[in-house]
């Protein structure tokens, strides 16, 4: 008789050739973005490079397009570019996790892969608890539960999830996303010097700690990490009021920039900048590689957010990962820019040298499809609005009057309301559009704003167009991508 852990993998495996065929039969299954190969793909989980090799784990429900109790999938890629998909890594099969083993980061330690994730348990009355939990690997292949290493602390309600593990002097250190006992969001550290034995450090930020009053009422996937000499705290909060044009989502994703004093566990930071401005981004994670590289990667989706209206889920599959991006910190704040690799992706290229934009939209040879990236130059300042037209669907619009930038797209909830997400943009200088069967990623100024979204054109609609509300000239190029 199989146990319990071999039969959750077999039937998890049972689905995927179950729906093969349907999975694949999608018109909207993207051709270079990470995805499930069946269910729900939710967080990036474990993302390391471990003996040359980028591993990328992720929340997975192989079972429904709904949220569930997940395992962690596994991809690896040697380029960041071309991504293999490996045996499930961990299955929701212990007393410690029978929920799902929740989200979760990677460190490697003496030559070994070391994961920690939440597992999430609940009861008959949907009461829950939750542990964190660490795991073993040897190749980056095979893995190994060694149990509860942290139980809840007793300042914190049972949300209390998503470590990440970090190496910083003699000591490593943990970050947890919390719930205080008053319903507040929290980052909380721990540190330990051997991996298994934590101590509680306490808040270093949320609120009632430092500038926050309040910030939301849980705070989910933190991230800390070294970027430039100051400490970058990534987390995604939730219960976060719109502001303006801004956290115009259900739940957030951003940062704070800051020092912290390690001895003192006290965090000095600024104030929350979101991460992506577009419509699907959320619960991003980081890591660092031999090139020395803090490289992010996020889900191109968000929780609960009108996730039973996506097309995709007849085809029963749902959600995909962002391309991986390379951080910088640029006059205190996060820039973000499309991993170099990534041009690898590219095939036959165009290019439109000083092309003049009128009221009139034009569209320009090669540059057109619904796999592709676009680059565009400006070569003065901008002084109209400009506006480029993408699929029948969707549209970036710069308004230099305003200092606003603008993606819109038509909903796929009831394929007619347009729906529409801002940022402040002083000057457009240059954009990198990157174009997938059904999803968006928009790289403005080198990485100074960023939008991320999931659009669902009618598949024979592939003509791109760009119009000003006067004389502009810029330089397009376009590559089809693989």
């Amino acid at each position: 008789m199989p146990d319990l852990d071999q039969q959750l993998r077999s039937q998890a495996y049972e689905e995927v050739e179950k729906y093969k065929k349907v999975v694949q039969a999608d018109p909207y299954r993207l051709a270079y973005h990470v995805m499930p190969p069946v269910g729900l793909l939710n967080d990036p989980n474990g993302f390391i490079q471990f003996k040359g090799v980028y591993h990328l784990f992720y929340q997975w429900n192989p079972f429904k397009t709904e949220h569930g109790a997940k395992f962690w999938g596994h991809y690896s890629s040697k380029d960041l570019v071309n991504w293999e998909h490996h045996d499930i890594a961990l299955a929701p099969s212990d007393w410690f996790d029978k929920n799902g083993c929740y989200s979760g980061s990677a460190i490697e330690h003496d030559g070994t892969m070391y994961l920690f994730y939440t597992g999430n348990v609940k009861d008959e009355n949907n009461n829950r608890e939750s542990y964190q939990v660490m795991v073993e690997s040897k190749d980056g292949q095979h893995f190994e539960k060694k149990g509860v290493v942290l139980r809840l602390p007793k300042e914190y309600t049972p949300h209390f999830r998503d470590p990440k593990v970090w190496k910083h002097g003699e000591y490593f250190y943990m970050v947890i996303g919390a719930q205080s006992k008053d319903e507040t969001g929290k980052a909380v550290l721990f540190r330990s010097s051997n991996l298994e034995n934590w101590e509680h450090l306490g808040p270093i930020a949320g609120a009632h700690v430092g500038i926050f009053e309040d910030f939301g009422y849980m705070w989910e996937c933190p991230d800390l990490f070294d970027l430039d000499g100051q400490d970058v705290l990534v987390f995604s909060p939730q219960g976060l009021e719109p502001s303006g044009i801004y956290y115009q989502n259900l739940y957030q994703a951003g940062y704070v920039v800051g020092k912290l004093d390690y001895d003192s566990v006290e965090y000095k930071h600024g104030e929350f900048i979101e991460l992506d401005r577009g419509f699907e981004f959320y619960a991003p994670q980081t890591t660092v590689d031999d090139k020395g590289r803090r490289i992010m990667i996020g889900w191109l989706g968000l929780p609960e957010e009108r996730e039973d209206a996506h097309p995709t889920i007849e085809h029963k599959w749902i959600h995909a990962m962002t391309l991986p991006r390379e951080l910088k910190l640029v006059d205190g704040k996060v820039y973000q820019l499309p991993v170099e690799e990534l041009k690898e992706l590219r095939g036959e290229g165009v290019k439109h040298e000083a092309v003049e934009l009128g009221n009139k939209a034009q569209a320009f040879k090669g540059v057109e499809g619904d796999v592709l990236e676009i680059n565009l130059e400006t070569l003065e300042t901008i002084t109209n609005a400009m506006t480029i037209h993408i699929r029948n669907h969707a549209n970036l619009v710069y308004n230099p009057t305003d200092k606003l930038f603008k993606l819109d797209r038509i909903s796929y909830v009831d394929g007619e309301t347009v729906e529409e997400r801002f940022c402040h943009l002083h000057q457009l200088k240059s954009l990198r559009i990157f174009i997938d069967t059904s999803s968006i990623e928009v790289f403005i100024n080198e990485g100074e704003e960023v939008f991320t979204a999931r659009i669902y054109p009618d598949v024979e609609e592939k003509g791109i167009s760009f119009a000003a509300e006067g004389t502009e000239k810029v330089t397009i190029e376009a590559w089809e991508l693989r």
